[in-house]
């Protein structure tokens, strides 16, 4: 029996334990799946204290190589990325494991004629078109860093994620749809790059044939420069500790973590946990909702299905559109075996006329997952039961940008399903419950500071450019531990359930949103003084913002709503739409401590709209703010 895949509870304990007992003899064992153009001599070497870690020293791989040539004998003429237009009525594509290693190293051909080599940084601002996924294995192929920036953020948030890691070149395309929406990508693109003197090339994919402006000696057609190159590229041999990816996440203060992968680590345990969390077989139809913008892309849409050679659906346009059946006619069109989507979109889709789902056939799953947020018990049982017919296991899964792949996950058909419970780690990964002195707690049925005792294969190795920030951020909160920023309970069987996030990073419809940069963003508006957000519950989208903002002196009278509607103008230039508050609240101050920081646990209960107790407020610098904040909430 394969140790790589998990075909009992029995054997799961087993590879825990081994895992946990000697992570040496395991990690050995599953790296031997993979292909190694030259040995690793050393397993892994880390020191939590200093955040430095290594895995797989002196061995040298290509993940493209394991995503691709290595399939081709047996899997050529498989169906390797099922594209599903935004537009139901534009035929869809099925591109074959052949046809995407052809493709790859045409793209991976014009990167080089272009003067990309190994260890260059390459932009990727796509919609979620098949050019994505190519252009993230063509960067891999050549040892080019890719770094995509999620293709509904600004010119302002594009243009300081490409500073910050001085990228030489930009892959986009003429625009993008949403839904009924056409988005102009290249003129937000030409935005960017105003502020961006690292960026010599820009490729230009062409999706919606608007027309926009090419610059002359940067910009470039894709088509056109695919025409003049072989279709055959080598793939560079790549030090297992080479990086692969650059991935930003928000930060709670500052500007976003560029979240640096290395190639080897990233590879053994996307593919693993892969394989694992949703037990792949050689006929299933994988699909990850999300967009490659996220880890979640990177990882199961595109990494972890190839290197299994598994067949992977990837999805352009958006659950409502053209009606609120979409996603379970995607499902039921192709087959859809494994079905992996976010808690927003099972809630936004649970309020519509159950008809939708109804009215097709959705027998082919066998597996329903949920990723992005905690999942709660309402959205859990009416995916349940109305998706997976009471018959699919839910795998509800817990993970970070930072950790590379899923951590805490049941596996299904094995592990014991406890509705909103991510339940057991698995093997290599070592959760624990930290005290608010700092101490473990080695009890269950409690909460604590979710954090990791041991490293394993995908962590991050660093934050680009700033390692010191990367140590300061995850290893000095619980010195010796990874913390994860999450807080979890753990109950009598040793399950966990995470409760959110503890530092004042909010998630919204899945996506991470640092309160600092919104502040900033709110903050340039010449009437404001000050701002400070906080998270409140949704129906919809799990969390939803909220922004108390004081107003400068003497502005006078002003429509609030128009300064509302600047005021998101400003979050939705300078982050993106994804990062608009749901309500703002003017007010005259904000509660603060004597050493003026904002008391934000005070604003998090008003804006909850629980005004029972705030606890002791008079060591307030100005204790009568919150009851003037609360009167005006009320």
């Amino acid at each position: 029996m394969s140790i790589f895949t998990i075909n009992s509870f029995d054997q799961y304990k087993e590879s825990y334990t081994c895992s946990v007992e000697n992570p040496t003899l395991f990690w050995d064992q599953i790296a031997q799946h993979y292909t190694w153009f030259k040995p690793y001599t050393e397993v892994s070497r880390f020191s939590m204290e200093d955040a430095d870690f290594s895995w797989f020293n002196g061995g040298e791989t290509n993940i493209t190589f394991n995503c691709l040539d290595r399939h081709l004998p047996e899997l050529s003429d498989k169906t390797a990325i099922v594209f599903e237009p935004n537009d139901p009525s534009e035929p869809h594509q099925e591109i074959t494991y052949g046809e995407l290693a052809k493709r790859v190293a045409e793209l991976a051909n014009v990167l080089l004629k272009k003067g990309v080599g190994k260890g260059d940084r390459v932009c990727i601002y796509l919609p979620m078109i098949p050019e994505l996924a190519i252009s993230l294995l063509a960067c891999a192929r050549i040892g080019a860093i890719h770094s995509v920036v999620f293709a509904g953020f600004s010119a302002g948030a594009l243009a300081s994620r490409i500073d910050d890691c001085s990228c030489k070149m930009v892959i986009t395309s003429d625009g993008g749809y949403r839904g009924n929406k056409t988005i102009d990508l290249k003129a937000i693109v030409d935005e960017a790059l105003v502020q961006c003197p690292t960026v010599e090339t820009v490729l230009v994919v062409e999706r919606t044939k608007e027309q926009i402006n090419m610059t002359e000696g940067r910009d470039f057609w894709l088509k056109n420069e695919l025409s003049t190159v072989l279709s055959e590229c080598p793939a560079e041999s790549m030090q297992s500790e080479d990086p692969l990816f650059i991935l930003y996440t928000s930060g709670s203060t500052g500007k976003p973590k560029g979240m640096m992968h290395s190639t080897g680590g990233y590879m053994v345990y996307v593919g693993y946990t892969f394989q694992n969390v949703f037990q792949y077989q050689p006929s299933d139809v994988f699909w990850c909702t999300a967009d490659i913008g996220w880890i979640t892309g990177h990882s199961y849409i595109l990494y972890g299905p190839l290197l299994n050679g598994a067949t992977t659906v990837l999805f352009e346009g958006i659950p409502s559109y053209p009606d609120f059946g979409r996603f379970w006619s995607v499902i039921e069109k192709y087959k859809v075996t494994q079905f992996y989507t976010a808690p927003t979109a099972i809630r936004s889709l649970a309020k519509e006329p159950l008809s939708w789902v109804e009215k097709h056939n959705l027998s082919s799953l066998k597996i329903i997952g949920s990723v992005g947020e905690p999942i709660n018990d309402e959205a859990w049982q009416w995916y349940f039961e109305n998706i997976g017919k009471s018959t699919c296991p839910i795998v509800d899964t817990w993970w970070q940008t930072e950790t590379g792949g899923i951590l805490i996950s049941p596996i299904p058909g094995i592990t014991k399903l406890k509705p909103t419970y991510a339940t057991l780690p698995l093997p290599g990964i070592q959760p624990i419950l930290m005290n608010a002195e700092k101490e473990l707690i080695d009890k269950n049925e409690t909460d604590g500071s979710l954090c990791i005792k041991f490293p394993w294969p995908s962590i991050a190795r660093t934050i680009w450019g700033d390692h010191q920030r990367y140590k300061d951020t995850y290893f000095t909160a619980f010195p010796g531990y990874y913390f994860t920023g999450d807080g979890a309970w753990r109950d009598e069987d040793g399950y966990y359930r995470i409760t959110g996030r503890v530092d004042d990073v909010i998630i919204v419809s899945g996506h991470n949103l640092g309160t600092a940069p919104i502040e900033d963003a709110i903050n340039e508006h010449q009437f404001v003084a000050e701002s400070a957000i906080v998270g409140f519950p949704h129906d919809i989208k799990g969390n939803a913002l909220y922004g108390f903002v004081t107003l400068k002196d003497g502005i006078g009278d002003f429509d609030e709503n128009q300064l509302k509607k600047e005021i998101n103008q400003y979050v939705s230039d300078q982050i993106g739409p994804i990062a608009k508050l749901d309500k703002i609240q003017f007010t005259s101050g904000l509660p603060k401590t004597r050493s003026g920081k904002i008391m934000r646990r005070i604003l998090r209960k008003i804006a909850e709209g629980d005004f029972s107790s705030f606890g002791d407020i008079s060591t307030l610098l100005n204790p009568e703010i919150v009851d003037e904040i609360k009167n005006q909430a009320l």
